[in-house]
């Protein structure tokens, strides 16, 4: 018999780095992602999807862990053909990572939907987890700031995440569906984990899918989340300042009351243990350790204490 599986809502690079620890501890064929795809962007007529390749490539062991993002050892040839022709190339992509995108866009112009595609290029590589995009649809995250009106890798990629952020919205939600076993996923899951990823511009996209944050409302007793930020800060990417963005409180307390109606768990860095106090206040078991990822086995234990928070309660 199957055991139910372990769900993770995740975005990029800092779910990766969760998950590369969280496989040491339970069966990778057990775990099932659902991925954003906010910051999907066309580029150079190629779909390109960071998120789930950033999973995908780190549970692969392919990924370049200094540099966060592509493939370890690419190449850019053509990157820096398309440079000598005077393109714009403020998105860089190596080489192998372009055939990823090439083999995407093909499929999905043949019909085949994202979801598809996303287990295919996974099984591709030898990743035994099951990888779902959170919709089959396309949703944009996109910013209003103060260059003008951005999509998510504009901002972030080409401007640097300099831009001052007055608001953030997305496009496509309207029509959006949950991609097929998402909802399916988080009823049977035995445990759902938030990854310590953006909680505005990653997990956000993910629970605004019209129906998902309903099933994780009925998953509550069973959900953890894992803090991104530590004393205040993010190691990657402009997760404060989004959470300012959205008027949220930019620490481990904020993060906490963002998810306060869809986790009962949460786990948050031993520099945040003042916090402790304020965060059960708001209806959480917490669990404190260091949640820094930087080695596979840091990650290991940032995700045992994740998997073990509401255990400990129920046995208590």
């Amino acid at each position: 018999m199957t055991r139910p599986p372990v769900v993770v809502l995740a975005g990029g690079v800092g779910a990766a780095r969760f998950l590369r620890g969280l496989v040491q501890v339970v069966p990778a064929e057990e775990i099932v992602v659902i991925g954003n795809t906010g910051d999907d962007i066309w580029w150079r007529g190629l779909y390109i999807a960071p998120d789930l390749d950033t999973v995908t490539y780190w549970l692969a062991g392919v990924a370049d862990t200094e540099r966060g993002w592509g493939i370890r050892g690419d190449t850019f040839t053509a990157q820096r053909a398309l440079d000598v022709l005077g393109a714009n190339a403020w998105f860089q992509l190596g080489d192998r990572d372009i055939a990823t995108h090439l083999y995407r866009t093909d499929r999905l112009s043949q019909g085949a939907p994202l979801s598809m595609v996303t287990a295919e290029l996974a099984s591709s590589q030898g990743v035994a987890t099951r990888i779902l995009p959170m919709t089959d649809e396309p949703v944009t995250t996109r910013l209003k700031t103060d260059m003008g009106d951005l999509h998510f890798q504009e901002y972030f990629v080409r401007e640097g995440a300099r831009p001052l952020v007055n608001e953030i919205y997305w496009t496509g939600l309207e029509s959006a569906r949950p991609a097929p076993g998402v909802l399916e996923a988080v009823r049977d899951a035995r445990i759902v984990l938030i990854a310590p990823s953006n909680p505005i511009i990653s997990i956000g996209p993910i629970l605004r899918v019209p129906g998902v944050r309903d099933a994780l409302l009925s998953a509550r007793d069973k959900t953890v989340a894992v803090s991104p930020l530590i004393g205040g800060r993010a190691i990657k990417g402009p997760t404060v300042a989004l959470m300012r963005a959205e008027g949220a409180r930019p620490d481990a307390l904020g993060v906490a009351e963002l998810y306060r109606d869809i986790a009962s768990g949460f786990v948050l860095d031993s520099v945040d243990g003042e916090l402790n106090h304020s965060i059960g206040e708001l209806g959480y078991s917490v669990a404190t350790l260091s949640t820094m990822l930087d080695q596979v086995s840091d990650a290991r234990m940032v995700a045992s204490a994740a998997l073990e928070v509401l255990s400990e309660v129920a046995a208590a």
